[in-house]
């Protein structure tokens, strides 16, 4: 029995030194860190199947994954309704949304070199909802077009912002802020125009999911959604040596037989194809880009190798528990899920700001 306890103290001992040792994302500690945060992102999207105005015991959300998942589903009931018809595409969306808002803001940062991008706060979110309400004007018998146009804004501001914050010096971070903000406000003032202008009932509904809204759960899109967040993370992850090195510097990354251009492009559509993807069926979700990976480089370091997993997995983490707050915390009232994050990542992004 002592040899046992004292074999469970040095296995925890180990798990905790690899859970938060600062130094080199070896596949062993990678290994462990996302395993780790993959059983807490399960046990929080099981918890949150368990949580809002209905509540549904915890004992039903398990009889209604097992019948589903493992066969034998019988007649459905109230509690097979509201667990895999309502809020299991909505868990599963925030799943999506934190993580590929997540890997964008890893992306961004690497990209331009500065702890301050984000998708939301470059303007990038604005231009993916202003293309998203644009397919929704023209094109609302084609549903598949709404992320196309999203990511076509995305694009576009991703692109603008960036030839915006160039200078004689290369990219400033003044400039880079001061113009993701200015694009920021003007897009969100345009987003602003259309629904108050446009007679159009489908744009009236809108103004909630503006704010950031995971209840319709992807509205018949969520399979594309999730198989483009998860392409696109992975073809990140392919990236992710290339963005290390990138980050040291352009020059540097050259010599070491780097095709800097590619990686940056590569790094520029894939965050913009994340970012425009989850505003165009969730809305505009703030900060999440920018609050994850700080605080995934802060315990683990700053390998990409093991920043972009990390913060894929605590992104959904994240979402997921402000979405059952948006969904408890008023019930049977809801809150936007942007407004529950921003509360968390506003303050986050000041204090950066005055470290900046």
């Amino acid at each position: 029995m002592i040899r046992y306890r004292l074999a469970m103290v040095e296995a925890h001992r180990v798990l905790g030194r690899s859970l938060f040792e600062r130094g080199p994302a070896t596949p062993k500690k990678v290994a462990v860190v996302c395993g780790v945060l993959a059983l807490l992102l399960l046990l929080i999207a099981t918890a949150a199947l368990h949580m809002g105005s209905e509540p549904v015991s915890r004992e039903a959300v398990a009889e209604v994954l097992r019948t589903h998942l493992f066969g034998g589903a019988g007649e459905p009931t109230v509690s097979d309704t509201i667990v895999w018809r309502i809020r299991g595409p909505r868990v599963l969306l925030g799943l999506a949304a934190g993580a590929a808002l997540a890997v964008a803001g890893v992306l961004l940062q690497a990209l331009l070199r500065n702890p301050l991008a984000e998708p939301y706060v470059l303007g990038i979110s604005g231009g993916a909802a202003l293309g998203a309400i644009f397919a929704v004007l023209g094109f609302a018998e084609l549903p598949l077009l709404r992320p196309l146009l999203a990511f076509t804004g995305a694009a576009l501001v991703t692109a603008l912002v960036y030839g915006l914050s160039r200078g004689r010096t290369g990219i400033s971070t003044e400039r880079l802020v001061l113009a993701g903000l200015i694009l920021a406000t003007l897009l969100w003032s345009a987003v602003a125009l259309v629904l108050a202008l446009v007679p159009n009932p489908h744009l009236r509904g809108l103004t909630f999911w503006m704010m950031g809204d995971l209840s319709g759960g992807g509205n018949g899109l969520l399979p594309l959604v999730l198989g483009i967040v998860f392409g696109a993370a992975a073809v990140a992850y392919a990236h992710a040596r290339r963005l290390n090195l990138l980050m040291v510097g352009e020059e540097d990354a050259r010599v070491l037989g780097v095709d800097v251009e590619r990686v940056k492009t590569a790094a520029y559509l894939l965050a913009s194809l994340l970012a425009g993807t989850i505003v165009s069926v969730a809305g505009a979700i703030g900060f999440v880009g920018l609050l994850v990976p700080h605080l995934v480089r802060m315990l683990w370091g700053s390998d990409n190798r093991l920043v972009i997993p990390a913060a894929a997995l605590s992104g959904a983490i994240l979402v997921v528990l402000a979405d059952a707050v948006a969904r408890t915390a008023l019930a049977p009232r809801e809150l936007p899920v942007g407004a529950v994050m921003a509360s968390l990542g506003a303050p986050f992004f000041i204090l950066l700001l005055r470290r900046a």
